[in-house]
This record gives structure tokens, C-alpha cells and sequence, in this order.
């Protein structure tokens, strides 16, 4: 069993509705159910049991950054959408290995983990392939990064979302935030590779049409009504 999994319950008893020892077992949800041991999902019934392919019982914690930028012309001028005449903003997707599918770079919160590092980790790690990259490269890329990331971001999204991997005893929650490149200096002129769980990776224009992973185009919808772009 993989070391960031949980054991069989049973044999194991963490402490549900809590952060137990370094690992945040609360939903965003409020308080779950226990039954038999076993937390319920507090959605209802999936018609699966078990733990399933997700490494904790209960909530699994997710976040998922959303880097977008202006798109823009040759000289560097705002495009709007010909439809809705509204500017086109275009976030940093990558195509997942698992399914083909594509998504927002996001992952999973490591014990212990701030929310606003895993933002930051996952967007490095499968985004940038920041570990393929040379030395100086690596250390301005990370410079532009950790930049971006401290800005103030904008939530879109906290909560359960609709995974295929739930069951009725474990479930994926994430908070989904918004960092914005408005000036197109920072993290715009990233030479983009693709990393750990991604396959490929590229600016892709926000647009209803484009389909993608999950729930991923509800934190979109919500980006692009924030920043007042094409939907």
C-alpha cells in the first residue's frame, strides 16, 4: 500500500471531523457521518464502497491553481472574443495522463501542508517540470512563481466536488483560486513544459466550448465572471 494511503478501517481508527495529527479530516461540508467505523459521504450514495482509488477515508483534500493571463496581439493589445466582444483570458492546462483529459494543474495537500504552498507546489511540479529545467533557468522560474503566488489570490471554489473517484466512504474536495498575471510580465513568458502527472501542458483561451476534467470548467465560469472576460 502506498505510504500516503490509509489503512483498512479496522485496524485503523483515525479521529474523523478533525485534523488528526498532521492529516485535516474536516470537510468544508461541515460535519459527515460515521457509520460502522466508516465516514459517509456527505452527498450521498455512489454506489461504491470502500476507500477506492482515493489515498484517505473521508474527505481528500485537492487545490487547484488557476494561473491565467490576457491574451493578447502582436503589439500587445487585449483581444476580445468576436462573439461577446469581451476580453479572452487564458489559464495554464495541462492534458492528464491518467485519462487524457484536460484540466487545471492541481494535486493533493500533503499532511501537514498550507494550502497556499500545495497552490504553489502542484502548479511548479506539473506545470513547469520545474525539476527538468537548468539551475539558473530553474531559479528565475521559481522567482516568478513564488511572486504570482504571493499575490493575494481570488477563491472561486471551495468544497466537495464531483470526482468519478468518490465513494460512499471517501471524497475529493479542493479549493480552487485564481492567480492572475493582469500586467502579462510574470509568470506570461513561462516557456511551458509539461511534469509529473501531465502529459502535455499550454495557455488555452477560457472559453465554454473547451472541454475539461471534473468540475473544472464550474471554477472557469467563475473565474471569467470575476475578471469580467469571455465565457
Amino acid at each position: 500500500m502506498p505510504e500516503w494511503a490509509d489503512p483498512d478501517i479496522g485496524s485503523f481508527h483515525p479521529q474523523f471531523n478533525a485534523v488528526d495529527g498532521c492529516v485535516d479530516r474536516t470537510s468544508f461540508e461541515g460535519s459527515y457521518k460515521i457509520e460502522n467505523g466508516k465516514p459517509l459521504n456527505p452527498l450521498g450514495r455512489t454506489g461504491v464502497t470502500g476507500r477506492g482509488l482515493l489515498g484517505r477515508w473521508g474527505p481528500n483534500h485537492a487545490a487547484d491553481p488557476i494561473v491565467t493571463r490576457w491574451k493578447v496581439d502582436a503589439k500587445g493589445a487585449k483581444m476580445n472574443h468576436a462573439v461577446s466582444k469581451r476580453p479572452i483570458l487564458q489559464f495554464v492546462s495541462i492534458k492528464r495522463k491518467d485519462c487524457g483529459e484536460w484540466a487545471i494543474p492541481g494535486g493533493m495537500v500533503d499532511a501537514g501542508e498550507q494550502v497556499s504552498l500545495t497552490l504553489q507546489r502542484e502548479f511548479s511540479e506539473e506545470a513547469l517540470n520545474s525539476l527538468d529545467a537548468p539551475a539558473t533557468e530553474r531559479a528565475k522560474t521559481h522567482e516568478r512563481i513564488t511572486k504570482l503566488f504571493k499575490s493575494s489570490g481570488l477563491q472561486v471554489f471551495k468544497g466537495y466536488v464531483d470526482d468519478p473517484r468518490n465513494t460512499d466512504n471517501a471524497w475529493m474536495e479542493t479549493v480552487a483560486v485564481n492567480f492572475h498575471d493582469e500586467s502579462g510580465n510574470s509568470v506570461s513568458e513561462l516557456p511551458l513544459q509539461a511534469g509529473d502527472d501531465a502529459g502535455q501542458v499550454k495557455w488555452v483561451d477560457v472559453d465554454s466550448s473547451f472541454p475539461l476534467y471534473a468540475s473544472h470548467s464550474h471554477f472557469l465560469e467563475e473565474v471569467a465572471k470575476e475578471r469580467k472576460a469571455h465565457w
